[in-house]
């Protein structure tokens, strides 16, 4: 009997071994090698597949040695953000693939094409390898789901009801440039001040007190937290390829744990509150908190439960709000002051006149767009245009190289040319599909108003007060925030250590 019971456990082991053997095998060798296939079938070209790491040894080593320098500021600084992305192109041509790991990656460059993939509302779902440890909520949704939130989330961040928190951006700028005025003499001259820390500063406390009010403070507390998970996330981007890895109590899981767990508690301490408000009649209606709870609410006792977003839901997009809002407009806000730094005949006539702000900002986007490259992932066969596309790729659509792209700009595509907004972005578009700096189509950003409103308070109060431009030690070195081999493929920001005269 004893035999029997150990033959059967042998057995039972064997065959636990064989299937997660197997899944293994396809995981880093056959999955990949039919989706190659399948992918040079449709006419699409890139390296050969490398098991398990792909592209990433070359990603890296490209990308180590582009950051070793910093540029002249007229270069093109493409190959220097994106090197490996940029050489792809060049080898194999628009329709060409890379590797990140044991997945293939695509890179649409069509514009006709990459409007119809933005065009489409399901079916092509963001690539979020991060949701689940930083931040889910609306940009890693797809079907019902994203739809419902979409739904609920829109009054939060119509036009009326971003205008009435410019009061709330007012503060935080004045806060900022207080601090200036105490360290800038008012009778030497030209005073040197690294003001990127102080505009990151800006947008974050912009984000606590438009988003939660009253509880700015433990806001503050919240965005501190976020900022440090998505810091040690990168730092151990490539063990997220490895099944499991992320439970493993390595130290720097255990403290994105322990801070996933203080995030979460501090987000229902505020939400309980608000809601506590809002069933008293005692709600503002002022922050982001409280219109996103009061619309969630309205759909729920209208339609019922189903129909509204869970609590879960609702810390989620409270933790998204950091992630997407801070980084976009703080990025905006750097380049914008470095660009009028190198052109003061904009930066006067910005000061002298509020329409000409509008200009320098899609000019600053065009040139330096937040979402550098937009991602998603195909679940299903999909067809596209006269390409058929294998269920399990992601897609890239690298915005920046349609941004930059001569026969749709013109010569002076890769200049600083506000000018060429002068008529709106439809005439300066003429036509084509060229400048999609927040997206496009139904997904598009859902924030893009309230990243403008408060980047043209902040420039507008900064305008009034400083002239500024470029210091002597400034080193021109753009880079993604995030500039790594395994990370250029997300939504890109851009930030920059920059010394201005002030």
């Amino acid at each position: 009997m004893e035999l029997l019971w150990s033959s059967v456990a042998i057995f039972c082991c064997t065959v636990i071994v064989l299937i997660y053997g197997w899944k293994i095998l396809n995981w880093v060798w056959f999955g990949p090698k039919k989706l190659e296939k399948s992918l040079r079938q449709h006419g699409f070209y890139g390296n050969p597949y490398r098991v398990f790491l792909g592209d990433f040894k070359e990603m890296a080593q490209m990308t180590k040695e582009a950051l070793s320098k910093p540029i002249n500021f007229s270069d093109d600084f493409v190959p220097r953000i994106m090197p490996f992305f940029h050489k792809i192109v060049s080898k194999y041509g628009q329709n060409c693939f890379l590797w990140l790991g044991p997945y293939p990656v695509v890179l649409i460059s069509d514009p006709e094409n990459i409007r119809e993939i933005l065009s489409k509302s399901y079916g092509l779902k963001p690539y979020n390898p991060l949701g689940k440890m930083l931040a889910r909520g609306l940009a890693s949704y797809d079907t019902d789901k994203w739809a419902k939130h979409r739904r609920l989330i829109n009054p939060t961040f119509e036009l009326e009801k971003v205008k009435h928190m410019v009061p709330s951006f007012y503060m935080s700028c004045s806060e900022m440039l207080s601090k200036w005025e105490k360290m800038v003499p008012s009778d030497q001259g030209p005073f040197e001040l690294d003001v990127s820390t102080y505009l990151q500063t800006l947008t974050s406390d912009a984000i606590s007190r438009t988003a939660f009010g009253s509880s700015y403070e433990e806001g503050r507390k919240i965005f501190d937290l976020q900022k440090e998970q998505a810091t040690l996330y990168m730092k151990s981007y490539l063990s997220l390829f490895i099944p499991g890895w992320r439970f493993v109590p390595t130290k720097t899981n255990r403290r994105i744990k322990h801070n996933l767990k203080e995030v979460e508690s501090l987000v229902l301490g505020i939400i309980d509150k608000r809601m506590k408000a809002i069933e008293a009649g005692d709600a503002n209606s002022n922050d982001l908190l409280d219109i996103l709870l009061e619309s969630n609410l309205k759909e729920i006792q209208q339609k019922g439960s189903k129909f509204g977003m869970s609590l879960e839901d609702v810390v989620e997009e409270c933790k998204l709000f950091y992630i997407a809002g801070q980084e976009t407009t703080s990025a905006l806000l750097v380049w914008t002051m470095i660009l009028l730094s190198k052109h003061s005949d904009w930066q006067a006539r910005a000061r002298e006149e509020v329409m000409q702000v509008t200009m320098v900002f899609h000019e600053v986007l065009r040139l330096y767009p937040p979402g550098a490259m937009i991602a998603r992932t195909i679940h299903n066969e999909t067809a596209l245009g006269r390409m058929i596309l294998p269920a399990g790729v992601q897609l890239i659509l690298p915005a920046i190289l349609l941004h930059h792209d001569t026969k749709m700009w013109g010569d002076d595509a890769k200049e600083f040319n506000p000018g060429r907004f002068s008529e709106g972005v439809l005439k300066a578009k003429q036509g084509q599909f060229s400048y999609f700096p927040f997206g496009w189509g139904p997904r598009i950003c859902i924030g893009q108003n309230f990243a403008m409103m408060e980047a043209k308070t902040a420039v507008a109060m900064i305008l009034q007060r400083y002239s500024f431009e470029l210091s002597p030690s400034y080193s021109h070195a753009p880079y993604t925030k995030d500039n790594s081999s395994t990370s250029t493929w997300r939504a890109l920001n851009y930030a920059q250590i920059i010394g201005l005269m002030v």
